[in-house]
C-alpha cells in the first residue's frame, strides 16, 4: 500500500507538476502550463485552508470522522485528471480518471489507517473540482508531443517516488503556532 500512495505524495507531486508544466511550455501551449499550475495549485490551497480548519475545529467535526481532508486524494485525483484531459485530448476521459485515481489512493490512505472514509471523499471532491476547473479553463490541448511529456513524468517518478515530504506535519504545527483557527471554532468547542 506505501508503494501506490507514495505516487501522491506531495514530494513526487510537486516537481511532477512543474516539469509537466514546463514540458507543455516549451512545446508552445502556454495557456495550458498556466492553467495546469494555477488549477494544481489553488487545489491545493484549497486542501490547506480546510485541513487548518479541519484541525482547529475537531471540537466541531470530530464526530463527522473529518479531522484531516486526504491532500494524498486530492493531488491524485486532479493532477491525474489534468494528465487524463491532455492524453486524451479532451474532457471524456478526465471524470474516470479522476475516480480511479481518487479510489485507488483513497483505499490506500483508509487502508493505512491515516484517514478516515469523510475524509477520502473530501479530497476526492477537491480533487475532481481542480481537475473540471484545470479541464475547463485550459481548453482543448494542441496536438502535443506526448513522447518527451511521458518520458518527464518518467524520471520525476524515478528520482521522487518513496520519498515524503510530511507536509500535513507542517501545516499543523504552522497552524497551531500561529493560531490560525476560525474564531467560531473556539466559540462552538466544548
Amino acid at each position: 500500500m506505501n508503494f501506490l500512495t507514495d505516487f501522491a505524495d506531495q514530494a513526487v507531486v510537486l516537481p511532477l507538476v512543474v516539469v509537466v508544466a514546463l514540458v507543455l511550455a516549451l512545446q508552445g501551449w502556454r495557456r495550458g502550463a498556466l492553467v495546469w499550475i494555477l488549477a494544481i495549485g489553488g487545489t491545493f490551497f484549497v486542501m490547506l485552508v480546510l485541513k487548518v480548519v479541519f484541525f482547529g475545529c475537531t471540537a466541531v467535526f470530530g464526530p463527522a470522522d473529518l479531522h484531516s481532508p486526504s491532500g494524498h486524494v486530492a493531488a491524485a485525483a486532479v493532477v491525474s485528471g489534468g494528465l487524463a484531459a491532455i492524453f486524451g485530448r479532451g474532457r471524456a476521459l478526465v471524470v474516470p480518471a479522476v475516480v480511479t485515481a481518487a479510489a485507488l489512493i483513497g483505499l490506500t490512505r483508509i487502508g493505512l489507517q491515516v484517514h478516515s472514509w469523510p475524509e477520502v471523499i473530501l479530497g476526492a471532491a477537491v480533487g475532481l473540482a481542480g481537475a473540471l476547473v484545470l479541464t475547463r479553463l485550459a481548453g482543448p490541448p494542441p496536438a502535443l508531443r506526448l513522447r518527451p511529456l511521458i518520458l518527464a513524468m518518467a524520471v520525476v517518478l524515478g528520482l521522487f517516488h518513496g520519498r515524503h515530504l510530511e507536509a500535513e506535519m507542517v501545516i499543523r504545527r504552522a497552524a497551531f503556532a500561529a493560531d490560525l483557527f476560525p474564531a467560531w471554532c473556539h466559540a462552538n468547542a466544548p
